[in-house]
């Protein structure tokens, strides 16, 4: 039975958990101070929906062809979603402000209305004249673009069932609002409500819908984790607002493979996709420069030539720095370990700065053997061959571990003028690609003396 009474509740702003009274620290995640009053008014018995009743089907009549997806302007983003944006899916997009959340939902909703399909852009954040320049900019519009600056969940429910359009996006879900609850927007309560009616929605009319969504101080998603749980795909859209390069990052697909990136570059009219990512993380590379060294990351099914940049200088300070930039802090601290007690190089009174240019973070233990090289570049000021890519995970024994996907990763590296690798012994032999050398080692001190044959001492 509907409650015929207003109540009261108090919900944890990260995990979304409920409780009947306040208290300084949340029962579930153990966060202090996030449990937020919200007003639950009593739901009614004569409450339209628009979920259609369904009836159970043998899975094996079920049937999925091409006209399921909807094909994005970008091809990159096209492959990143599995093939294209799948009817009835729900897409969060997250990002910090400014890195082009809403330019990249502007070009994508342009794509399609281009291909004849009424398409709308609901807005919470920007007033109608602040979208229509950003859309002479970009030079997305058209008579099948349709733009709404409207907050409650209502009317943008309303506005929909009368347009009946074939895409929709919200940007932000923390700007909705509904009047069944009377708590601000962006509260926990709010957006778990609001993005489950957009849900029902979508997958009621068979409609793709992307909703941007703002992110917390350290990076994560605004709102409760639930929002991630209810949605098809997030994709979060990172890099450095001041420079150029945009990468967008797949941690969630029910469609596809997760993990995927897509690389975009910032320009006057818009994003423009990057479709040879390694060439822009490596452009500008120096040679012949001590602490450079290339290795080849793998980002879902894709292999990525990047640049790994080390710099050591004896310290002034009591305690040596320790700083990385796109590379594990923490990998980087057992690299070093393992280069002064295997190499016997004293980088204990060393200030060790690592980065990757370009904004990508190389998460995976492939690196490692590229990450030990350009310190050890650095520390003996010896360049390291323009035209060898490193891999390999290095061990605490200082021994070389196979990498997955090495054939793959090799076969890029070639592709693109490279001339030897050194990967580790034991996959050494059991591969040959053409037009790159393949160097097998078995410890770091192998590496050592085939890389610096002349510098080991």
């Amino acid at each position: 039975m509907p409650s015929s009474k207003s109540r009261t509740i108090f919900a944890c702003e990260d995990c979304g958990a409920q409780s009947a009274k306040w208290g300084g620290r949340c029962s579930q995640c153990g966060e202090w101070n996030t449990l937020t009053e919200t007003l639950i008014k009593p739901s009614s018995s004569n409450k339209s929906t628009s979920i259609i009743a369904s009836i159970p089907e043998k899975l094996s009549d079920l049937t999925v062809g091409s006209e399921m997806r909807i094909e994005l302007p970008f091809r990159e983003l096209n492959r990143l979603l599995g093939g294209g944006l799948v009817r009835g899916s729900v897409v969060l997009m997250s990002g910090e402000p400014g890195i082009g959340k809403s330019t990249l939902l502007l070009q994508s909703l342009a794509g399609i209305a281009a291909q004849g399909e009424v398409v709308l852009y609901v807005s919470g954040e920007e007033s109608p004249s602040q979208v229509s320049m950003r859309a002479e900019r970009l030079k997305a519009g058209g008579e099948s673009l349709y733009f709404l600056s409207e907050t409650e969940l209502g009317q943008i429910i309303s506005h929909l069932d009368e347009l009946s359009p074939a895409a929709l996006v919200v940007d932000s879900i923390q700007t909705v609002h509904s009047a069944e609850i009377l708590s601000a927007a962006g509260s926990v309560a709010q957006v778990r409500e609001c993005t489950g009616l957009i849900i029902q929605w979508a997958k009621s009319k068979g409609v793709p819908v992307i909703i941007a969504g703002q992110v917390t101080k350290d990076g994560t998603v605004a709102g409760p984790r639930a929002l991630e749980h209810l949605v098809d795909v997030v994709l979060n859209l990172e890099g450095d607002s001041l420079g150029v390069y945009r990468i967008l990052r797949s941690t969630k697909n029910r469609f596809g493979s997760t993990n995927e990136i897509a690389v975009f570059q910032m320009s006057e009219h818009g994003l423009e996709e990057a479709l040879e990512p390694s060439m822009l993380f490596l452009s500008g590379r120096p040679v012949n420069v001590p602490g450079s060294v290339v290795t080849v990351a793998m980002e879902g099914s894709r292999p990525l030539l990047v640049e790994v940049q080390a710099l050591t200088s004896t310290t002034v300070f009591p305690q040596p720095r320790r700083t990385s930039t796109g590379i594990d802090f923490q990998r980087l601290l057992l690299i070093t370990a393992a280069s002064t007690k295997r190499l016997g190089i004293p980088l204990g009174n060393q200030d060790i700065i690592v980065n990757v240019p370009g904004g990508l973070r190389v998460a995976e233990p492939a690196s490692d053997l590229s990450v030990a090289l350009a310190l050890i570049s650095s520390y003996k000021n010896v360049a390291v061959d323009s035209q060898l890519v490193a891999l390999g995970e290095v061990g605490l024994g200082g021994e070389i571990r196979a990498v997955p996907h090495i054939e793959k990763r090799l076969t890029e590296a070639a592709r693109l003028g490279f001339k030897s690798a050194i990967v580790p012994r034991v996959q050494a032999e059991e591969i040959e690609i053409p037009g790159i050398k393949i160097i097998g080692s078995s410890t770091l001190g192998e590496v050592l003396g085939k890389v610096f044959p002349e510098n080991i001492d």
